[in-house]
């Protein structure tokens, strides 16, 4: 069809390109609108600059509910189901898409859509973040134009018959989920499900996260709402530890303790977290924390300290022993590949044995090629001890100076 203006819309051209199903949609306030888009520029090559169908799902906005591409209400609002069809919009009507669009992308990679902005206008953010973290975003911010939408309404739901987003729900809603996602969570960490636990917990987090985004560092619903998020932080962490993603632990802790240094349940975490990667000192130096915080615990430090001691030598051993095997299936399976190289060598000079004069210089210097075919078959024997040393060092142990294979 023919392009032609948006009636009642200044700056808004459509080109429907494949019709809808049945007649046009009644759209109440709260009407969930489904759909794909693909943002382009409008320049000569047409660059793609946005693809809601990289993401994992549909994107999803509700009429009347002030989102900040205004635009997109009144563009979908004017199709049917299933229609595909393509807007050009002025630039007036485009501003806020570089922090719409980087909404968009941070959820689909898992994150707060609100990351990064203050409690203040959409506008006001565009103005005060120099950068969205996305280069084609951050040339529309400074250089706002038109752009081209192309869009595809998947689906139009009943007003509020949905599960609301955490994005359209108002503060005193967000903090209402938050109970519900924790008692979710902690049932299911009884069922051990602890992923689908995870999950909860994290949703509550970013919850009261997005919340906390509104309020003054410093005051009291700022600080109210940080001692909501430590136990769901640290539940979430006792999640990962089942699992045995303990790098995971150790970020969340550290980045928990950074606020909140006396926090003796992150510590703790933290502490298994690292006795479960090996890392000795800074297990050691977190549950020594532990028992400088609370003495009560002082036991189940001990405790966790000798365990780790346990630990520690066991793998001393199993590592030394591996490195003792590699020693000796060396010493006793000649390397023929080795013999097989200087015997062509010796071939390529007409000679089968080193004259007694060659290894008289050799042991003198005078001729390095013949010395270092003499130390070749050492090198991988040395290389070995080396590693043992080191292994005895890092555990704190030391090795026979003969270094020979003893019984222990």
């Amino acid at each position: 069809m023919q392009e032609a203006y948006l009636l009642g819309h200044p700056g808004v051209k459509n080109n429907i390109l494949h019709g809808g199903q049945g007649p046009l949609p009644h759209f109440p306030k709260g009407t969930k609108l489904v759909f794909h888009f693909q943002t382009l520029l409008d320049n000569f090559e047409r660059t793609v600059i946005g693809d809601s169908r990289k993401n994992k799902h549909p994107t999803e906005i509700f009429v009347g509910k002030m989102f900040k591409m205004e635009v997109w209400a009144v563009l979908l609002t004017s199709m049917r189901i299933g229609e595909v069809a393509e807007f050009w919009c002025d630039a007036i009507h485009t501003g806020l898409y570089p922090m719409v669009s980087k909404g968009i992308r941070l959820a689909a990679q898992g994150k707060d859509p609100l990351e990064g902005q203050k409690h203040t206008c959409g506008m006001g953010n565009l103005f005060h973040y120099h950068s969205t973290g996305f280069p084609e975003l951050d040339e529309l911010m400074r250089t706002p134009q038109p752009l081209i939408f192309i869009v595809e309404l998947i689906s139009v739901g009943d007003p509020f018959s949905y599960q609301r987003e955490s994005w359209m729900m108002e503060k005193d809603e967000k903090l209402k989920v938050v109970p519900s996602l924790h008692l979710l969570g902690n049932a299911l960490v009884k069922q051990g499900r602890f992923r689908e636990a995870a999950e909860k917990y994290q949703e509550a987090v970013v919850l009261l996260r997005t919340v906390q985004s509104r309020e003054m560092p410093g005051d009291e619903d700022y600080i109210n709402l940080d001692r909501l998020i430590i136990p769901l932080v640290l539940n979430y962490c006792q999640c990962m530890l089942e699992l045995e993603e303990y790098y995971e632990v150790i970020e969340h802790t550290t980045e928990l303790l950074d606020k909140h240094k006396d926090c003796v349940k992150a510590y703790y975490k933290r502490a298994k977290a690292y006795a479960a990667v090996w890392s000795k000192r800074e297990a050691r130096r977190d549950f020594q924390m532990v028992a400088n915080l609370d003495i009560t615990l002082s036991r189940l430090v001990q405790t966790e300290l000798n365990l780790l001691s346990e630990r520690m030598k066991e793998k001393y051993w199993e590592d030394k022993e591996r490195y003792w095997k590699i020693l000796e299936d060396r010493e006793k399976e000649p390397e023929k590949e080795d013999i097989s190289e200087m015997d062509a060598k010796e071939e390529s000079r007409g000679e089968h044995s080193q004259s007694p004069e060659e290894v008289k210089d050799a042991e003198e210097g005078k001729n390095p090629s013949v010395a270092d075919e003499n130390k070749h078959d050492t090198k991988s024997e040395e290389s070995v001890i080396f590693c043992l040393h080191i292994l005895d060092h890092s555990y704190g142990q030391v090795i026979p100076s003969n270094g020979k294979h003893h019984c222990y």
